[in-house]
């Protein structure tokens, strides 16, 4: 039995291979070296985001997610993590079914708080000492927010732009912490944290002073950001959005304020394409953004007419966003984390099939023949760059994406769907 299943991966990986040296030659002759686009994979870091295996609901304490703030996840499906050795376990198995290198983004709620509740303005590194030792022991790095929703303290919709100074100075010590956290974190690991700042403050109707809430926010940030750190240890990035569920009319954090502010403070702009409006196009933004920032922050999602946070899919946004950073040479100026979640189905199953589809428009990008396409361009055949953009849609990347699969030691085609269907039948409905 061991012999024939031996022998089955043995054929699937002869056919995978031969698939792969027939798309090599077509690509080739487009001027596209398959293998070189597939070694450049190696700086396509994505930064996982914890909060898809138990819906964004956090470990401070029991019902952490039924606090303030407007985070909605929709659907029950079973097997969601129900503690940190659980999450971690979905963690891991979703590492083990994605080629290339990742990361992982941690919210403050996600720390090991035990028996003893720590609020938000008391959180220390110390809760996160487990969190350091695991990516540690991964050789992976870690990435951090502050959790400025869920809680008491964000239910009348402002948090660092509050004028009530009590709950403002809360939500300014909390932020403070958690750059502390994520400095920690960059030192141990050796590989520099990124600290993306995110509020939901903003009013579900119409706002007349919008003035002073922005210029508490302003003051909230320069007071948090007093306190620099090497920035081989920490990167601030600041998350801007054009509206949310009970912000519907204002948003303090704005696109405006956040790219005004983080250009101005040398700061990361992140941006999340589920946080403009369906029209505007982020993949457009980035070349324009990189013109002036050494970084920025990039948060993928699908949103479905509004912010939906929808799972991932390789669609012409995510395409698009992937293929303007590697136009632009970008790779290693574009940090790459997701934000999405769903408890309508596996969450395990989202987790990988997102994750996969942000790598495929990445290794896309990659295969793409720029130079042809630009000189084209240069030269005003418009009629030429067109065709051979539609061209590129029918390449057989399939066998490609199978191929680098292959030599990453995970599951390709729909092999990870049976991988997935056996976790879930041994360890997710057992919870």
């Amino acid at each position: 039995m061991i012999r024939k299943f031996s022998y089955e991966i043995n054929m699937e990986q002869g056919k995978t291979e031969e698939a792969y040296k027939i798309a090599k030659e077509k690509y080739a002759e487009l001027g596209v070296d398959t293998d070189t686009a597939i070694k450049q994979m190696e700086d396509v870091v994505i930064s996982l985001h914890c909060w898809q295996t138990d819906d964004v609901g956090g470990f401070e304490k029991p019902d952490s997610a039924l606090g303030g703030g407007g985070i909605q996840v929709t659907g029950n499906y079973p097997g969601k993590a129900r503690n940190i050795p659980e999450l971690i376990q979905d963690i891991e198995k979703v590492m083990s079914l994605l080629p290339g290198k990742q990361r992982l983004n941690l919210h403050a709620i996600y720390g090991h708080f035990g028996d003893k509740f720590a609020d938000r303005d008391k959180i220390t590194v110390g809760h996160f000492t487990k969190w350091i030792e695991w990516a540690k022991s991964k050789g992976t790095g870690l990435d951090f927010n502050p959790t400025c929703f869920s809680h008491p303290r964000a239910d009348n919709g402002y948090t660092l732009s509050s004028k009530n100074e009590e709950n403002r100075k809360f939500w300014v010590e909390h932020v403070k912490r958690c750059r502390e956290i994520g400095a920690a974190m960059g030192k141990e690991l050796n590989t520099s944290c990124i600290n993306n700042i995110w509020i939901p403050d903003g009013s579900k109707d119409i706002a007349v002073d919008t003035y002073t809430h922005r210029a508490l926010l302003k003051d909230s940030l320069d007071e948090i950001f007093e306190t620099e750190y090497p920035k081989e240890y920490l990167k601030d990035s600041v998350e801007s959005k054009l509206f949310g569920i009970g912000s519907e009319s204002m948003v303090v954090g704005s696109y405006d304020f956040y790219l005004a502010y983080a250009l101005k403070n040398n700061k990361l702009i992140c941006l999340d394409n589920g946080h403009f409006h369906p029209t505007e196009q982020v993949g457009d933004k980035i070349s324009a953004c990189l013109q002036f920032f050494d970084e920025i922050m990039l948060h993928v999602t699908r949103g479905v007419r509004w912010d939906s946070d929808h799972v991932v899919i390789l669609n012409d946004e995510t395409l698009h966003i992937a293929q303007e950073v590697i136009r632009a040479n970008a790779l290693r100026r574009v940090n790459i984390g997701l934000d999405f979640f769903d408890a309508s189905l596996n969450r395990i199953g989202a987790y990988v099939t997102g994750t996969r589809a942000v790598q495929q428009a990445f290794l896309i990008g990659l295969l793409e023949p720029f130079n042809q396409l630009k000189t084209y361009e240069n030269e005003n055949k418009y009629f030429e760059r067109l065709a051979l953009l539609e061209i590129m849609k029918t390449m057989p990347f399939g066998a490609i994406w199978d191929y680098y699969c292959l030599v990453n030691d995970v599951p390709a085609g729909i092999d990870y769907i049976k991988e997935i269907q056996t976790y879930e039948k041994d360890i997710l409905n057992k919870r």
